[in-house]
C-alpha cells in the first residue's frame, strides 16, 4: 500500500521537507568503519572484543555489537554476560562452545552458523583449530558491555549437544 503524505497523525520525520537533510545527515544512517572498531570495551582473557556500534559511539538504545578474535588453539576464561542475549556469527574458523555450571556441555560451529547465548549462562569460546584465527561478529540485546568472568573447575568431557529446530524438529522445512 503506497504511504499517503496527507494523513493527519504525526511522524518524527517531516516527508521531504526542507529541513530533513540536516537533522538527518548525523542522525541518520551510520557506517562505523571495520578498521575503526573500539577496544576499548568489556575484556574476557583469551579473546579480543571490538565494538563497532553501541549507545557511545552512535547512540544505540537497546543493542551492541562488534567483533571477536581468538587466535589459534585458544580460548577464553569462563564468563556470562548478566541479563543480555548474545548472538555470535561465524566468519572465519571453527568455534567450539562449552557451556553449563562446570561447562559440561558443548557444541561447535564454522563460518556461517549463528551462536545464541542466553541470559547467565556461563561460557567459554574455544577456537577449535590449532592453526587458524577464529572471527566472528557478536550482537548483544543492550548496549551495556557486561562480562562477568567466572572461576569455574570445567569437567574432563563435556557432553555433545546437536541443536534441535523446534519448528522443525524433525528437520523438515
Amino acid at each position: 500500500m503506497a504511504h499517503d503524505p496527507s494523513h493527519d497523525h504525526a511522524h518524527p520525520h517531516a516527508h521531504g521537507a526542507a529541513g530533513d537533510a540536516p537533522r538527518w545527515k548525523h542522525d541518520g544512517v551510520r557506517v562505523v568503519p571495520g578498521n575503526q572498531l573500539d577496544a576499548n570495551t568489556a575484556q574476557t582473557p583469551g579473546m579480543d572484543r571490538k565494538a563497532a556500534i553501541n549507545f557511545a559511539r552512535v547512540g544505540a538504545q537497546k543493542l551492541w555489537a562488534g567483533t571477536v578474535s581468538i587466535h589459534a588453539n585458544a580460548k577464553t576464561g569462563a564468563h556470562h554476560h548478566g541479563h543480555l542475549e548474545s548472538v555470535i556469527y561465524v566468519v572465519k574458523g571453527r568455534a567450539r562452545m562449552r557451556w553449563g555450571e562446570h561447562l559440561e556441555f558443548t557444541a561447535e560451529a564454522g563460518p556461517g552458523d549463528f551462536i545464541y547465548v542466553p541470559p547467565y549462562v556461563p561460557h567459554q569460546e574455544i577456537n577449535a583449530s590449532p592453526t587458524e584465527v577464529l572471527e566472528c561478529v557478536l550482537c548483544r540485546s543492550d548496549g551495556e558491555a557486561v562480562a562477568v568472568n567466572l572461576e569455574i573447575e570445567p569437567v574432563e568431557k563435556p557432553e555433545q549437544v546437536l541443536w534441535i529446530d523446534p519448528t522443525h524438529p524433525h528437520g523438515g522445512v
